[in-house]
Parts: structure tokens; sequence; C-alpha cells
């Protein structure tokens, strides 16, 4: 058995092992500047980065939730190792041969922590199921996976594999390799009755693996008409290794391509997963035996650096049929969790990815991912179907149902958008959406459909009178910080804004309260003309008395910095808050782009693209003064 590892390796470990390169492999890292990189913290779910590296030091930081150390620290605390494990795994990435105090240690680590050893319990079943696939027993696998469009080759990027039809083959090959049996049945690659038992006999397995590559898990497929279980698919059960709720297929194919193009697609099938990586879908990913859920979005949160309005968007793929729309049902109830868009891609004639691809060719897979819709279109309008927009009583009957949707959106800032899509799928007043929706909200998902709003003696349509306007912003909506951060700047040292602020319009404001508090900032003069009475000034100026509570708030709340403001954090936010804009209307305009005809609307179509490419420009202008201090 080993004994300690020494000092010295475990100093070359920490020092060859760059912690951006590491982090890297579970979080999407984006410059910060001054040498630091940020994203979202994987210890904790947020909505905004708070997670800091800092490469030249080897240390990471999270100001949300304050969690922090070196590169040994991290991989200890993301995989759950000890410091000897956590030092084994660098060690192994970065081609450190360890010694130790009494004696390397030889064959698997007898002395390493549990999880060490259920990764490498998983490694080598991969390579033994891999090798299996290519025997005389594994015919009916190979044809299986040929006649769905995938090869040898296909199977090897995969890591498709097949177990053989007897039941102790795997656990035989890894007792040999030094293995336990109850190492392998907490790792859920053998089960235990009378005696013990290879989990899976006679099936084709996919690999399951966590972002850096490591196998965890198996999906397993029903091969043979004869297979005792009569279960299409069987998974690896929960281990401390393997939890179905936390893991996508695909994942680790996929997440550099996630983060790159800032696109997720969410298929529902491993052999979907495949189809699409082949077609030039790289960015495909399905969930292991369970509904697509929380846990999974924070995932992909964490590789699409989703915190930025626009920044990207996940797209899933649903069956047309009544398990599809109940499926577009659930995700929509999660997703509010995202900043990034959400999109639903269904393909007419009900085939999905895999089907398609065999059926139509690569390019009808690519297509399919381009058709999208927005999820939430997609969901309502499979609500207001149901109904007959022909008759009065239909189109009432249906604005109440999709309401009811409407309302528990937790994202209020969406609220005004959706309700006016759904008067016009329905035919309807936008203001009779409204209503119904105000009044969907006030009833509350546990009240009785047809209880009424509480109202004074007398006051019919009391209710709709007092409905609440547009809500104070959240300080913590990561989709309208910079414009916060920017009036912060604006209302507590407007001498350090001034000119910079020039060109900032009214438009450059998301939120209605934060666009109020503009305009009253531009009817007294603008930054420039601030003086002793400013917030005074600025408070008289507001059309509404509602909007005081948010013009006090940005006067005592604390700027998003550890030091004073100075120029240059002025320009990061004043020109990043431009340059938000810049990309706004760059993506409307890629939108008309895309529906407009470059050979029938030629003009349209050249024209168009000039302005993109101009405003592509002014983007990177703007970038370059909120990186450059202005």
């Amino acid at each position: 058995m080993a004994g300690l590892i020494k000092d010295e390796d475990i100093a070359t470990v920490r020092e060859r092992a760059r912690i951006d390169e590491v982090v890297s492999d579970y979080v999407t890292l984006r410059n910060a500047g001054g040498g630091s990189m940020k994203g979202l913290c994987p210890f904790h779910d947020e909505k905004s980065p708070s997670f800091h590296v800092t490469p030249s030091r080897n240390f990471y930081h999270c100001f949300g939730c304050e969690a922090g150390g070196d590169v040994i620290k991290f991989v200890m605390e993301i995989e759950g190792l000890g410091f000897s494990d956590a030092v084994e795994r660098l060690a192994d990435k970065v081609g450190v041969q360890l010694r130790y105090t009494e004696g390397a240690p030889t064959g698997p680590r007898r002395d390493a922590g549990q999880r060490s050893r259920l990764i490498d319990a998983h490694r080598v079943a991969q390579e033994f199921y891999a090798d299996q696939l290519t025997t005389p027993d594994a015919m009916a696998a190979r044809q299986f996976l040929d006649g769905r469009g995938f090869d040898r080759e296909a199977a090897a990027t995969f890591g498709v594999g097949f177990a053989p039809r007897g039941g102790e083959a795997l656990l035989r090959h890894l007792r040999q390799k030094g293995f336990r049996d109850e190492e392998l049945v907490t790792a859920g690659l053998v089960a235990q009755g009378r005696s013990a038992y290879d989990r899976f006999r006679g099936r084709l397995l996919w690999p399951i693996r966590e972002t850096n590559g490591d196998t965890i898990g198996f999906g397993a497929r029903r091969i043979f008409d004869d297979d005792r279980i009569d279960a299409k698919y069987l998974n690896t059960p929960d281990s401390p290794i393997y939890k179905k709720s936390h893991v996508l297929y695909g994942i680790d194919l996929a997440r550099r391509e996630i983060a790159r193009s800032s696109q997720a697609v969410v298929v529902e099938g491993y052999t979907d997963v495949m189809a699409c990586h082949l077609a030039g879908i790289g960015t495909a990913v399905a969930t292991c035996g369970t509904a697509f859920g929380e846990d999974h979005g924070r995932v992909l949160r964490r590789l699409l650096h989703d915190h930025e309005e626009f920044r990207g968007e996940v797209i899933f793929t649903f069956d047309g049929d009544a398990a599809g729309q109940k499926a577009a049902l659930r995700a929509f109830g999660g997703d509010q969790q995202f900043v990034s868009q959400t999109y639903v891609a269904v393909e007419p004639d009900g085939l999905d990815p895999c089907d398609l691809r065999l059926q139509k060719g690569d390019a009808a897979v690519r297509d399919l991912v381009a058709r999208r819709v927005p999820l939430y279109r997609f969901v309502l309008g499979n609500v207001v179907a149901r109904y007959d927009l022909d008759r009065a009583d239909g189109r009432v009957d249906a604005l109440r149902e999709a309401a009811k949707l409407v309302s528990s959106i937790r994202d209020r800032s969406k609220v005004e958008a959706f309700a006016r899509e759904l008067a016009g799928m329905v035919g309807l007043d936008v203001e009779d959406a409204r209503r119904e929706v105000r009044r969907a909200a006030a009833r509350g998902p546990e009240q009785p459909r047809g209880r009424r709003e509480r109202a004074g003696p007398g006051s019919q349509g009391a209710p709709d009178q007092a409905a609440p306007r547009d809500p104070v912003p959240d300080p913590r909506d990561p989709r309208f910080s910079m414009e916060r951060e920017t009036l912060k700047l604006v209302v507590q040292h407007p001498s350090l804004v001034g000119p910079s602020a020039a060109d900032v319009d009214a438009a450059d404001f998301l939120h209605p309260h934060y666009r109020a508090l503009w305009e009253a900032v531009v009817a007294c003069g603008g930054p420039a003309a601030a003086d002793d009475t400013w917030g005074t000034r600025l408070g008289a100026a507001l059309p509404d008395p509602a909007l005081e509570q948010v013009l006090s708030a940005l006067a005592v709340e604390p700027l998003r910095s550890s030091k004073e403001a100075d120029a240059g954090y002025v320009a990061a936010h004043v020109f990043r808050l431009q340059e938000l804009t810049a990309m706004r209307r760059i993506a409307e305009l890629k939108s008309r782009l895309q529906r407009t005809n470059p050979v029938d609307d030629a003009g349209d179509y050249n024209r168009m693209f000039g302005e993109l490419v101009a405003l592509e420009q002014h983007r990177r202008t703007l970038r370059d003064k909120a990186v450059g201090g202005g």
C-alpha cells in the first residue's frame, strides 16, 4: 500500500496544473480583464457570474458563496475527493509521475478514494464493452447500429459497446483487474442476488460521461427478443458518482461547441445525440432516463455562460404527439431558469433526429434545428389549438386557459410580451389578454377556477383598476444588471460619468422603470449638469411617484466593485450598455435577413447586410472602449 505523496511532487502538480484549464472542464470562462476570468459558479445556483479565476495566481474565488482556493482545492470540491485523490487526478491530467514515501502503488489504487475507484471501474468497463462490440455475439447490436446509419467509426466516437449475454463476463474481467465485488455493486456495474452478476446483459451500451470525459454510468438498449427484461432502456442506478438528474448524455463531446456557439440542443435519446453530432449539430445532448429538470439546466447554464440577454439559446426537440406536448409544458415550466432564449424544434412528420437523418439526410437534421420556434409560442399555440376560435365562447375559453400559463411565469418582465402574443393567437384585444392574465395571477394555482378576486363593496372591476403596474426591478435580475449599475453611477457619481454618457439613449434601457429614470436624467440636463441638488432634482423630475423607490435604492446601493469608481469602471458600464443595444439591433437585423430571400429581394437583402456590417463595426468599437476604459 502506498504512503504519502512526496511534497515536491505535490508542488510540481500544483505548478503544472493550470487552474483555468482545469476549471474549464466544468465552467465556461470568459475574460474579465485584469488577468482574471469569470463564469457561473459550479458550487451554487446563480444568474450572474460571480466566480472568478486568476491564472497568474492559480486561484479561484466566488463572490457569491465565498468558495475559493487553489487548483487542488477546486478538484477536491467539484469531485468530492480527498486531498491525495485530487492530487492523483491532476497528476494524471498533467503527466506527473508521483512518488510516495513508502513506494509507488501498483495496479488499481487500493488506497485511492471511493470516487477514484468507481471512476476507474467504469473506465475499464467501457473499454471492455467497446471490445465486445466486435465479437460474433454482438452481431445483432452491430446490425441495430447499421440500421440506424451508424458505422464502426461512429460507434468508436461515442464509445458504444456491447454487454455479453452471459451473466458474469464483466464481473470476471473486473475481478481480474483488482476490483472488489462490493465496489462494483456500489458503482452499479454489478447487481447482487444470491451471488453477484453483471447488471447489463445482452444489451447495446452507451457510456454516460461527465464534462471532463470520465465515464460514470451506462445506458443500455434491449436488442434480443428473448431478453428477460422488457424495458427498452435500462440505466445505471444512482450511485456516489452518478445522479441521473444531474447528467446529460453527450455533454463531454458537446461542451466546447456549446460554449463556443452559445447554443445547446436537447434531444430525447442516445441515438438522437449521435445523429445530431454526425449531421453537424455538435451541441446536442440528452437526458438519461428522466425528464429535463432544473439540475440539467444548471449544467447547461454553466457551459452557456448564461447570464447576458441574447447570450445564447436552448433548443428542445419534441415529438409532435401528446407526449411531446406534455414534455414541452414541463420545459416551459423550467424556462425561467435560463437567461438564454428557449426554443422548440418539431419535425412535421413526427420523426426524431435519428430517423430524420436516416430518411432525409444530414441537411434535414440541420434544417430541423434552424426552423426552431420560441418555446412559449409553441406551448401557447398547443393550448389555443384545443379550442374552436371561430366561436366567441371558444376564444374566451382559450384565453382563460392560456392565461394560466402566462400568469405562472416567474420572470414578470416577460408577461407583457406573452400577453400580446396570446391576444394575437386568440384574436382578441390586447387589453382583454392583460386583464385575463391578471385575473389568473390573482386566483393563484390552487384556487378554483370560478373564484373571483376580492373587491370592496360595489367596486365591480376594482381588481383590474388596482392591478399593479410594471413591477419594481429586481436588483438581482441579470438581464438588467448593466442598466442598474450604469444608473447607480449616474446617480452616485455623475461627475465621473459626464461626457461618456453623451450618446446614451432611452432605448438603451429595457426595463420601463430604468428608462423612465434615464429620461428624468435627461430632463435635468444629463450627468454633466449635476450639482449638490442632483438627487433632489432627479426626484422632482420623475413622472411617477412609484419611481422614487427605484431612485432611492440606486442612491444607496453599493457599486459592484471593491474599489472606488474611476473612469475605467464608468467606461466599462456606459459603453457596455450601448453595446448591448447594438447587439439587440444586430439580432433583429439578422432575424430579418434570415426571413429575406437574397435572390427575390436582393435590394433589401443587400441594404440590410450593409447595415449589419456597420452595426458590427459599431459594436466592436463600443467593446474596445469598454475594455480600454473609454
